[in-house]
Parts: C-alpha cells; structure tokens; sequence
C-alpha cells in the first residue's frame, strides 16, 4: 500500500506562476526535408497526426530552415556521395533558393520540407513558424561551400554579402506569406554561430558568426524586415551552449541593439544550472520572448529510452531554472538510431515506428498545453503547470533512479478528480490507477526508471 507520508513532500504552489506557455515542438530540417518528398500520403499524414494531435505530442511550434543551397559540384551523384551525403546522409543536402546575385529565384526547390509545412498549418491552426539559416548560400561565402569556412573559426560570409543575405532571408518569407499564407512570427539569421563545427567540405549547413558580425547583421537586417511589410521580427543567436549565449547576449546588450531583437534562442546541449539562471537574468533584461529552440541527448547516459527520461530532465530544468516559452527537439525522425529521435524509420523504405522516446515527450507535451502557466514546485524532478482559470493542474515527475520512488505532492486544495498517465520500459503513458488522494494530499510510488503525469482537476 503506498503510504499517506508527509516526509520528503512535493510542494504545489499555484500562487507563485512563472512563464506561460507558448508551445512544444521541433526542427522541421531534416526529417520533413525527407518524408515530404515521399508518395504515400496516408503515411505522411500519419506523421504529421502523430506530432500536432492533441491526443499525441501536441505539438505547435516549427523552426523552418531556410536552406543556403551548396555548390552544385558539391552534391551526390549516382557513383559519388557529396560531402554532407558522407556525414548525415542525402537528407542534409538542403536546396537553395537563389542561384547567383542576378539570378531568379527557383522556388520549386525545398519541395519536401515546403509540404510538411503545409500540412502542419492546415492540422494546427495555432501553429507558430520560426524562419532560420544555417548558411547563406554558398556563393555569398568564402570558402564556396554552404558547410563553412576552411578555417572552422573564421566567418564565412563575405562582408559586401551582408546586405544580399539579409535581402535573402526576407524574400524567402515574402514569398511563403505571399504564396501560402504563412507568416513567420521569427527569422533567425544564424545558428551556433560562435562555434567552430563548420567547416569546408563538411557534414551539414553550417556558417561562423562573430559576435562583432552577428551585431553588423541584426543591424542591417532589421530595418530591411521593417520596411518589408512582414510582421516577422528578429531571433538571435541560438548558441549551442548556453554559456556562449550568454556571452552573446551580454554583448547585445553593450552595443545596444537588443531592442532590435523580437525574441532570444539558446540551445542546451551544453548547459549547467548557474548558466541557465544567467540566461533567465539576461532574458528579463532584454525583456523579449525567449526560447529554447534547440537540444537533443548530448552529454547524457545512456541510449534509447534511458537517455530520453535524461533528456526528459534537461527539460524540466530549462523549464524551471531558464524559463523559456518554448522548448523544441531537434529531430522527430532518424533512420540509425533510437536517441536523437522520437520516431525512427527509413526515409528510402518509406516506414516509420514509433520509439519508446516519443511517449516520454507526450507525457509532457501533450498535458501541459499552450497557455498554461509553469508554476512553483520544490523538487527538482518535478515540473507543474496550471491552466489560466485554476480548473486544471499538470504535475509530472521523471524518476531516473534505478529504485522506486515514493512521492508525496502537496496540492493546494482537495482535487475533484486525479488521472495519472505513466511511461515505464513497459509502459507507454498508459492510465495508471497507482496512487491515493486524502484531501489535499496525493501519494504514488513512481516506478523505477519512469515519468509519470498527473492531470488534477480543483473546484
């Protein structure tokens, strides 16, 4: 029987709220690249079901890549893989849009990615879209290879090109405002631009920004947007790490341009908690949207299910310590492995199936939905939310542990009724009638290695 006890008590406190909600999702590069271009649509529809369902991940935030395009030397052939084709395979050759300054642009290009979008507006009508570049195209740059610079250090976009970029950028989403009806509410003009991952030749789109550069660009990129007529505005910098962010936000900050900013991106593959409360610090001083537009499974143990419970964690910390509105993966589906996704299938077959992965995420994403406002707890395995009349409480819990768990939530009235939804090794968020309610307290063992999620109705 699980025990009614008081010690080692998880405090719900709604009285303390924090940031609301603005959504769950994911990168639309490079699986929608992939699956877009396939010719079964019941199963592209399954898919596309699978991530903006209510019932299923409920997810409603999309970053759309807006891809530079290589050289066309630089692509495969049917004897010779192209250099981003050795690295993460045929799905990392994003097309461009624009071949040359005076050329006209192809926009039949990006067909794939193009039609999951579309098919995700049409499903979510409160989908929001998110424009970013990885790099611009190639013949803006250096090296002439949208992968980057031979010096992964250096910058590769040549400085006469800074205007014709920006130019770029606002024309793709003139034209997807225009043409589909699809407004971006951000563009982001880089991403990890700091690093020193892209290189010459290498295994995706990738482009270095000084910090120097990224303060030039956002300077000329925003009244271009302006004058455009767009309602999009500018997100910067999407670091990998947050300690790089941080290190870019501070020096917005100095050079005065972050009234220019619309909303904030970090990345957390690379995050300890003293730098996630700097990123909050820096986020309320700039005083705009802030996301976490990116992260996956780096640095934590484990594979497959294990791995994704850690992940599970890294979001309740971003969540609490950092607090961003939005938190994204970044990417729904891969072909060799169980980690860095939450479906997996073969592009090639065209076949999918669902990973034990993507019940982890729905015991977030589909529970504590668009609106709702993250609210003060005092455990650290635990994250709860309360919808905007006070009807409904969300409180989950990841317990890593090898060993059970017992808990004891402190709610802050007697519920009207409790729903628990549990995903184990053996389970996949599933009911699960294992816990008891005496007035304001509810007492569960959590399975070892487990999320649990409990829906809480209060009068």
């Amino acid at each position: 029987m699980i025990a009614l006890s008081l010690q080692g008590q998880i405090t719900i406190n709604p009285e303390k709220q924090f940031q609301t909600v603005e959504g769950w999702g994911v990168s639309l590069i490079w699986w929608a690249h992939m699956t877009g271009q396939w010719e079964d649509e019941a199963k592209i529809d399954s898919i596309v079901d699978l991530l903006v369902s209510p019932e299923y991940l409920n997810m409603n935030v999309f970053r759309y890549n807006i891809g530079g395009g290589d050289h066309p030397s630089h692509y495969s052939t049917p004897d010779k893989p192209g250099h981003m084709a050795k690295g993460k395979g045929v799905r990392a050759e994003m097309e461009g849009f624009l071949d040359a300054a005076n050329a006209e642009y192809v926009w039949s290009r990006d067909a794939g990615q193009r039609k999951i979008m579309l098919k995700i507006k049409e499903k979510r009508p409160d989908v929001v879209f998110e424009a970013f570049s990885n790099s611009p195209p190639y013949w803006m740059t250096y090296s002439a290879c949208s992968a980057g610079n031979y010096d992964a250090s250096k910058d590769n976009l040549k400085p006469e090109y800074y205007e014709a970029f920006c130019d770029y950028l606002i024309e793709v989403c003139l034209h997807y405002k225009n043409e589909y009806g699809i407004e971006f509410k951000t563009l982001e003009p880089f991403n990890e631009p700091q690093t020193s991952y892209w290189n010459f030749m290498g295994s995706q789109e990738g482009c270095h920004f000084d910090i120097a550069t990224q303060i030039e660009i956002i300077k000329i990129l925003y009244p271009k947007l302006k004058a455009s007529g767009l309602n999009t505005v500018i997100a910067a910098s999407d670091e990998t790490s947050v300690k790089s962010f941080n290190k870019a936000m501070r020096a917005y900050l100095k050079a005065g341009i972050t009234d220019k900013l619309g909303q904030i991106n970090v990345h957390t593959y690379s995050v300890n908690d003293d730098e996630r409360r700097e990123a909050l610090r820096l986020s309320r001083e700039i005083g705009v949207d802030f996301w976490q537009s990116e992260t996956g499974p780096q640095g934590i143990k484990g594979r497959g299910f294990v791995n994704n419970l850690g992940l599970a964690q890294r979001l309740i910390d971003d969540m609490k310590l950092m607090q961003p509105q939005a938190w994204l993966d970044w990417q729904y589906m891969e072909e060799y492995n169980n980690t860095w996704c939450l479906i997996r299938g073969s592009f090639e077959n065209v076949n999918f199936r669902i990973l034990k992965n993507f019940y982890v995420r729905q015991q977030v994403t589909r529970f504590i939905k668009q609106g709702y406002t993250i609210i003060e707890v005092n455990d650290r395995s635990t994250l709860a939310a309360i919808i905007p009349d006070k009807k409904e409480l969300l409180v989950l819990t990841v317990n890593l542990s090898e060993q059970a768990r017992n808990v004891t939530y402190i709610l802050p009235e007697s519920p009207v009724t409790v729903k628990s939804y549990r995903t184990t090794q053996q389970e996949n968020c599933q009911l699960s009638g294992d816990f008891r309610i005496q007035k304001e307290i509810l007492a569960c063992e959590l399975e070892a290695q487990s999320i649990q999620t409990f829906v809480v109705e209060l009068d």
